[in-house]
């Protein structure tokens, strides 16, 4: 194994110890430092984000990866105040549920623990360095941290203001630790420490998740692809359509729960498609629609016909595939096909199809008139998020403290024994 991840794995097992101890004042007061920390730091967390910004530009890293990976005093500020945030938030360990007397007069609940070591890889997006962090000292885990090698420098410069913030709260250095190397072949070790970690979760595209799948000893928290639909239904309130819809798409086109796909009932079709097309195209949406949308936009000049792998594109940009449905079983019949299990829209006026949209579709969010960036810890009230998981087990949807705990059984008796 690796020295630096067999060195830093074993020093996380014995922070992990006393982090699963501490008392929430404790934690809280750590991230109070942690927060201030990053606030006097900001001109060398900067300095530092700007040498990746312009390497990544040297390399051709596309516009929606950049803007992923920008730190600028403000979002600095705004990541120091989701610190703060978690402060707040109800600390779940020690958390007693499902407590019940046993007919022989045993006392028997479920109390919520850390899980213990938490590996994040994650990709481009160095704020994930303190969210990580955040919420894993509060839910009482140490974090193993493996960024990639294009925030390299970002991510040095903030786990070094989460490190200076433990020390001086008196907690283990190694609450949270980064992996520096930026060696490809510590990705398949760390899938396969047993031992050092107890679970992974992978944060970047496609072929890192995939990856993680098939590589993976450790156990694996997957998600964060992000196919995600809007559909207008027949009976959409149309002036909820366009906010709606640009939203999603535009507000933040790099995230996982930007919209890629616009799906629109037949009947409404001529008469909203042209304005919708006409509003995303004034954000420089580009759209890709298929024959009979086409039709419908043929002489709107950010409208070309869709690719064969448009439907199935997570498109982290401003592009949107938009299809014509003849109703709402269409409708899910196309996301049922073609989504990611992530975020999933509908529009409309009818109870009877709402329901059946939110009971049917298989997401980790369902939105009834509301955009799909809505699907986010901190939206949630979760004060940020180590991951939007879309898997069935465990944790869905975006996983705050609660879902970085795990849980043991406690049996209080009075000297009984099992006949």
């Amino acid at each position: 194994m690796n020295e630096e991840l067999l060195s830093k794995g074993k020093a996380a097992k014995e922070a992990a110890r006393v982090l699963s101890t501490l008392d929430t004042a404790t934690k809280n007061r750590a991230l109070e430092i942690i927060a201030d920390t990053i606030e006097a730091e900001i001109p060398n967390i900067v300095a530092a984000n700007q040498r990746d910004m312009q390497a990544g530009r040297e390399a051709g890293m596309s516009e929606a990866l950049l803007d992923r990976l920008k730190l600028g005093e403000a979002r600095l500020r705004s990541i120091a105040a989701d610190v703060r945030a978690v402060v707040s938030l109800p600390d779940p360990v020690g958390e007693e549920f499902d407590a019940r007397r046993l007919p022989n007069g045993l006392q028997l609940s479920r109390r919520r623990v850390p899980i213990g070591v938490i590996g994040v890889i994650y990709e481009s997006r160095p704020n994930v360095t303190i969210d990580i962090s955040a919420l894993c000292l509060k839910s009482g885990n140490a974090a193993i941290l493996r960024g990639g090698k294009e925030a390299v420098h970002s991510n040095r410069a903030l786990a070094r203001a989460v490190q200076l913030g433990c020390q001086t709260a008196g907690l283990p250095a190694a609450s949270a630790q980064l992996i520096e190397s930026t060696d490809r072949s510590l990705v398949r070790e760390m899938l396969r420490a047993n031992g050092l970690i107890d679970m992974i979760i992978p944060r970047g595209g496609a072929g890192l998740h995939q990856f993680a799948i098939e590589n993976a000893s450790v156990p694996v928290i997957t998600g964060g692809i992000g196919i995600c639909h809007v559909y207008v239904d027949a009976a959409a309130n149309l002036s909820q359509v366009i906010p709606i819809v640009v939203n999603a798409k535009v507000q933040r086109p790099s995230v996982c729960n930007a919209m890629d796909t616009l799906l629109v009932h037949r009947a409404v079709a001529a008469e909203i498609l042209p304005a919708v097309a006409n509003a995303l195209a004034e954000k420089n949406v580009e759209l890709r629609c298929e024959p009979e949308a086409l039709s419908l936009l043929k002489d709107h000049p950010a409208a070309k016909a869709a690719g064969p792998d448009d439907f199935d594109t997570e498109f982290m940009a401003l592009i949107a595939a938009i299809k014509v449905v003849d109703s709402l079983d269409d409708a899910l019949e196309h996301i049922y096909r073609h989504g990611s299990r992530h975020t999933e829209a509908i529009i409309t006026e009818n109870y009877s199809a709402a329901t059946r949209f939110v009971n049917q579709v298989d997401a980790s969010a369902v939105m009834v008139n509301a955009s799909t960036r809505f699907n986010d810890g901190g939206q949630f009230g979760l004060g940020a998020e180590v991951a939007i998981s879309t898997q069935p087990l465990h944790a869905r949807g975006p996983m705050g403290l609660r879902e970085l705990t795990t849980y043991k059984w406690v049996v209080l008796g009075n000297g009984q024994i099992r006949p």
